[in-house]
């Protein structure tokens, strides 16, 4: 599978790969002490919804353009609240068309003592998003391999923050290796929130993944999915997960709220499915 992100942001799986972030950077915020992120596949960081590869997949009209339609039920959206906000100001400042990814979203997120570290290969896409950053000192854009970033970057000196592993799953053996090297990092730094995003195209190697991860002894991770049941003849992704290890207080309270009203409002089909599993929450 080839996600080669300018084709698909601001689809469904953006929405619960966004969602969830903004939710664990809340989290972070809300203590007084400093935290950082890294992002080891951060993509050019900002999106033009009118570009030529989002135009020849139109992805975001059952993404975000669905949310856009109306409000959810007040109790999802005081939890979408951080999303709505951020993608709001990002069409304020870059034009309407215009979608955050996460390096975007976190910088947005961040006080003035947090910090980003977002890692890209891709020599056009690299260029794009230090431009996104710009001269900001709290972030730093990385020309390297996410997995290089990995490992060079845990721990963080501020021992407090997010990993968000996002690769493009263009090597058929993606899932043995952010199983393995997700692992190597959890040696390092067993007390970091980590985010591993997944699309579901077999959900054998969905299920691989969690197995070698609960098989290295990890405990606390909550496995979140959403299934929108896309008909076949469309082609492409249908469902997507987000498997966090060291959730915060709380997500999964929240998730249990957000997945169901998601998964409901981005259907493309009769049967969405959620699904919100705590696995050894307290291991």
């Amino acid at each position: 599978m080839n996600y080669h992100h300018s084709f698909h942001a601001g689809n469904f799986a953006d929405i619960l790969k966004h969602v969830v972030l903004m939710r664990i950077l809340t989290h972070l915020g809300a203590k007084d002490t400093p935290y950082r992120v890294i992002d080891t596949h951060a993509g050019a960081g900002r999106y033009d919804l009118g570009s030529e590869e989002a135009l020849r997949t139109h992805e975001w009209k059952d993404g975000v353009a669905r949310l856009d339609q109306s409000p959810l039920a007040s109790s999802v959206e005081a939890l979408l609240a951080p999303w709505r906000e951020a993608v709001a100001t990002a069409r304020e400042r870059h034009g309407t068309g215009s979608y955050p990814g996460s390096p975007w979203l976190c910088r947005h997120a961040m006080r003035a003592e947090d910090r980003l570290i977002a890692a890209e290969l891709h020599p056009t896409t690299y260029k794009k998003l230090a431009t996104t950053l710009g001269r900001d000192s709290r972030c730093k854009a990385l020309a390297i391999d996410g997995w290089t970033a990995l490992r060079a970057n845990v721990p963080p000196k501020e021992r407090r923050g997010l990993v968000l592993i996002d690769p493009p799953f263009e090597e058929k053996d993606e899932f043995a290796t952010m199983a393995a090297e997700f692992i190597a990092a959890h040696r390092k730094w067993p007390t970091g929130i980590y985010a591993l995003w997944y699309p579901v195209k077999e959900r054998r190697a969905a299920d691989g993944l969690v197995n070698a991860i609960e098989d290295a002894g990890i405990g606390r991770l909550l496995r979140l999915e959403i299934d929108v049941d896309r008909p076949e003849a469309a082609g492409g992704l249908g469902a997507t997960g987000l498997l966090v290890v060291n959730p915060p207080w709380k997500l999964a309270e929240e998730a249990l709220l957000l997945l169901p009203a998601l998964c409901e409002r981005l259907a493309q089909g009769p049967r969405p499915r959620y699904r919100c599993e705590p696995i050894r929450p307290d291991g």
